[in-house]
């Protein structure tokens, strides 16, 4: 019982949506209703205030981080436990049950998670995402190529099967959120880093 209360907690924490919480502490705009709609950090970042979207994406990435690593402390050698929890914290982000289950795509979040998992991997993560982002501006290519990149990372660094199995799977639902942007880049029309919202 104790575990499962564990996972529902995880859910429940990943399921607080700080670009809502953050916009409304800076008494900006909700990110649902501008720019490209989703409440993550890049769309804050659509609104002008930087320190909104470096809060938004410290929350988002930070509760990620918290839910693993609390796991991984009381249950070191539970993997499947710590994949669960690592999967429901990423849910709750995505399909949050305080926001109608209609959360963000979930970038900042999987990071948290991918460094508290192993924190080479998230480095590499991290880095893949900035080098991207670097070289071509698109915050929405960089997550993708990063997503890909995750679990590849998790095999190399031979985490336990578990754990490379709940990377896959974020990295699964990281390209599905993504789907609409796939389409814009390969039209021609995702905004790029920075921009400002319409």
């Amino acid at each position: 019982m104790l575990t499962i209360a564990f996972v529902v907690a995880a859910y429940l924490l990943g399921s607080i949506s700080f670009a809502v919480v953050t916009s409304k502490a800076f008494g900006i705009a909700d990110p649902r209703t501008y720019g490209s709609g989703n409440p993550g950090a890049t769309n804050v970042l659509r609104s002008g205030k930087k320190a909104a979207a470096a809060l938004t994406l410290f929350g988002d990435a930070a509760k990620g981080w918290l839910a693993v690593f609390l796991a991984m402390h009381f249950y070191p050698e539970a993997s499947l436990f710590i994949a669960l929890v690592a999967l429901a914290v990423f849910l709750g982000h995505v399909f949050p049950v305080f926001l109608k289950f209609q959360g963000g795509k979930g970038v900042a979040t999987a990071l948290g998670i991918l460094l508290a998992l192993n924190g080479w991997m998230g480095l590499a993560v991290l880095a893949t995402w900035l080098l991207m982002a670097v070289v071509f501006r698109y915050s929405s290519l960089s997550a993708l190529v990063a997503a890909i990149a995750a679990p590849i990372y998790a095999m190399l660094l031979q985490l336990r099967i578990e754990l490379v199995i709940a990377t896959a799977i974020m990295s699964l639902l990281l390209l599905w959120r993504h789907k609409s942007n796939i389409q814009n880049l390969m039209s021609g029309k995702e905004s790029k880093i920075g921009s400002k919202a319409k």
